[in-house]
């Protein structure tokens, strides 16, 4: 009976976030009510607020979702990279980059981006943070397995270069989303001719 009140919570939680999703992308997260989430996701607004205090815990539960599932792949990744530095690199990048407006738009990327520079203490700013930091160590962790089968050359910190690729393409990723014009393809070119050169330098 628990396994299934369980299944039935999970299923709820993942329908609230992704009528959430669609009618911020939709409407505009600024201008979505409660009211409008609880009823288009067929639930009462007392049952809203039995999964989410706030619409900003509802918007950092759908940055989870993305980013919990890019690190799967990521995971799916690392157990097979390509045996060229910069096309895994591209690989992984792309990876992160391509899901990345599959449940938020580039709004809901800058509203959430905002909530963690003008409010560093916040439970969203920490968990935004530590999103950020697992993804920086798949990346590293993508360069160290690389390493360990002889494509990076051995004397590389994997570390070091790691969190430098990391802070590169998520920089990359706050210009993307500040301009509505410019296109995933378009990112990831860019991003690819940027660790082009790096990825000559490490390679064995």
């Amino acid at each position: 009976m628990t396994g299934l009140r369980e299944r039935q919570k999970a299923h709820r939680t993942r329908r609230i976030l992704e009528t959430s999703s669609q009618l911020f992308r939709q409407v505009g997260y600024g201008a979505v009510r409660i009211d409008d989430i609880a009823r288009a996701a067929e639930i009462s607004v007392g049952t809203f607020y039995n999964y989410f205090e706030t619409k900003g815990d509802l918007l950092l539960a759908i940055v989870s979702m993305e980013v919990e599932e890019v690190h799967d792949f990521g995971k799916t990744l690392l157990a097979d990279p390509p045996a060229d530095v910069a096309r895994a690199l591209a690989r992984l990048i792309g990876g992160y980059y391509d899901h990345s407006l599959v449940y938020l738009s580039k709004e809901m990327w800058r509203t959430a981006m905002a909530i963690t520079i003008e409010a560093p203490a916040t439970r969203f700013s920490t968990r935004f943070t530590d999103l950020d930091r697992m993804l920086t160590d798949q990346v590293c962790a993508l360069l160290a397995e690389l390493q360990r089968r002889a494509v990076v050359r051995p004397d590389i910190d994997t570390r070091a270069l790691g969190e430098v690729v990391f802070n590169n393409l998520n920089a990359m990723f706050i210009e993307f989303v500040k301009d509505d014009a410019m296109t995933l393809p378009q990112l990831n070119d860019c991003v690819a001719r940027q660790n082009a050169p790096l990825a000559a330098l490490i390679s064995c």
